[in-house]
């Protein structure tokens, strides 16, 4: 019996890099878990613990990675991902995107492994091109506040394609735009945990600004299956995954509030530093290479979130 290819997910329980180890393993692959639980959460990994394909090790990405045996793909997903979190941890941030994939992508070189880097839609900062396509370069604050996650992510790119011009390292390089779904945390910071989080609780839903910035929104698994479709490719990117219908938060507070709460209110407050004015992917790319794009209808999408965080915030009574 052919040995299943082996995996290696670092941020393996934070809420994309969890999906992704779900899919591997009923994909057939070997899983391995990498999350040193700063903001990985090992409730979104607890049902795959003790399946033989699955395993976890509590390591900080940007120390000394150790994987015995063989590994066939590492997908490099370790880093605070929310603004909630990268304000919260701004050295961690930076350290991870910079050590963490230095590290990542020595393992890759030792391993002859095929390593996808995620990087984000922060990379284009607040675009003066829309929408964004990968050959557009970025409008970025370095010294903002959220410069430690854009630059962090745009340092990871540029050493990404060092190691595969200088190295040989077989890379990928994904920029992924919003994304939701269950097991994003409550208290995320993100328009849609924070939307939904208030629904439940019956407070008013917090707009920024005049809500007229616009954001796209993909839901998990369709961002779970483009990625997939890429680290199997022989594709080097970097390509974006997201979805290209546009919304303006007011309008996705709207919609919220007819789906969920009717009865809510509006809370407009400051705009927050360097947020970004708009936020669409073109995944024309993504199209043509990879055949890919979003299958998910908000509303429906919304709705198992929804439910997951209805469960979270509203627990069964005994």
């Amino acid at each position: 019996m052919k040995e299943p290819k082996r995996v290696l997910i670092t941020g393996g329980a934070g809420f994309l890099g969890s999906h992704l180890c779900e899919r591997f393993v009923g994909e057939g692959f070997r899983v391995v878990c990498l999350d040193n639980f700063i903001t990985g959460n090992p409730d979104n990994i607890v049902h795959l613990l003790g399946n033989p394909l699955f395993s976890v090790l509590e390591v900080d990405a940007t120390q000394f990675i150790y994987v015995e045996g063989p590994l066939h793909y590492i997908l490099h997903f370790a880093s605070p991902a929310s603004p909630m979190d990268y304000l919260k941890f701004p050295i961690q941030t930076l350290k991870v995107g910079g050590l963490g994939t230095h590290k990542v992508l020595g393992l890759a070189k030792n391993k002859n492994a095929r390593m996808l880097l995620a990087s984000t839609s922060e990379v284009y900062g607040d675009p003066e091109v829309h929408p964004q396509p990968e050959s557009y370069w970025g409008h970025v604050n370095p010294t903002g506040p959220r410069g430690v996650y854009d630059e962090a992510k745009r340092y990871a790119e540029a050493m990404t394609m060092a190691y595969r011009r200088y190295h040989g390292v077989n890379t990928c390089i994904v920029r992924i735009f919003n994304t939701y779904g269950p097991r994003m945390r409550t208290n995320d910071g993100r328009v849609v945990p924070a939307f939904l989080t208030q629904a439940i609780r019956g407070e008013p839903l917090t707009v920024f600004g005049s809500g007229e910035q616009s954001r796209s929104f993909c839901y998990v698994d369709d961002l779970v299956e483009g990625i997939f479709r890429l680290v199997l490719s022989d594709h080097e990117g970097p390509i974006n995954l997201g979805n290209p219908e546009e919304f303006t938060v007011l309008q996705f507070a709207r919609a919220v509030q007819k789906l969920f709460a009717p009865e809510l209110q509006i809370d407009f407050r400051p705009l927050p530093t360097d947020d970004p004015r708009t936020r669409q992917p073109d995944i024309a790319l993504a199209r043509t290479l990879l055949g890919w794009e979003p299958q998910t209808h908000l509303e429906v999408g919304l709705q198992k979130t929804h439910e997951y965080f209805l469960r979270l915030l509203q627990p069964a009574r005994v």
